[in-house]
């Protein structure tokens, strides 16, 4: 008698979000800036440095490389405490500014019991209460560098701790925390250049999915 044949398994599926221009209708990194740091020091921060700025505009020099350098210039040596408590108060600030389709997606993907991933190139210090907020399951994103400073409290460096979480570096922590992307039906939704690998390796690709036709 021949053995019956094994049914593969199902594969879990994953939803993975963009967060600034996906899940928000606007960028969130600069206004979260100027509340930490004030307009006049972010609009220096800015023009230290404008052939950096100008290649950003225009796509010669990554934009990522750009970030850096404003943030270098912004928050080193702040110590980390007055920063990060920041992050939650502007975490609730960011609901209006998410978008409503976003907001149905999001749950639909949990009430289906979907393991939901933020995915995102902007900052620890706020996204991780937004993905709490939100229901998320995990949060990948940028995060800053610190160090113990000689009074004791956690100073930030200036730096990144890794890559900034954008392109290809997406792809990469989704599988660090996934495994083999194969093994999972990925659904991911993204708005830019930044997203680009992301969607590419996705079952089901989302671009600008929530977005009115008149916007």
């Amino acid at each position: 008698m021949t053995a019956p044949t094994a049914m593969p398994a199902a594969r879990r599926v994953v939803a993975v979000f963009d967060f600034d221009g996906t899940v928000t209708d606007r960028d969130t990194l600069v206004p979260f800036l100027v509340a930490a740091f004030g307009r006049r020091r972010v609009a220096a921060a800015f023009a230290a440095q404008p052939l950096a700025f100008a290649g950003a505009l225009l796509r010669v020099m990554p934009i990522d490389a750009f970030k850096r350098r404003v943030l270098r210039r912004l928050v080193k040596d702040t110590p980390a405490p007055r920063l990060r408590a920041l992050g939650p108060a502007y975490a609730r600030a960011l609901a209006p500014r998410v978008r409503p389709g976003a907001l149905e997606r999001i749950a639909w993907h949990r009430s289906q019991g979907h393991l939901l991933v933020l995915a995102s190139a902007t900052l620890d210090v706020y996204l991780d209460h937004v993905g709490a907020q939100l229901g998320f399951d995990h949060v990948l994103c940028t995060r800053l560098a610190s160090r113990p400073g000689d009074d004791g409290v956690d100073r930030l460096t200036g730096a990144l701790e890794g890559p900034d979480c954008t392109g290809p570096e997406k792809l990469r922590r989704l599988a660090a925390l996934l495994g083999d992307l194969r093994a999972h039906e990925l659904h991911a939704y993204g708005d830019s250049s930044g997203d680009r690998e992301l969607l590419a390796a996705a079952d089901h690709a989302h671009f600008r999915p929530f977005r009115r036709a008149h916007a």
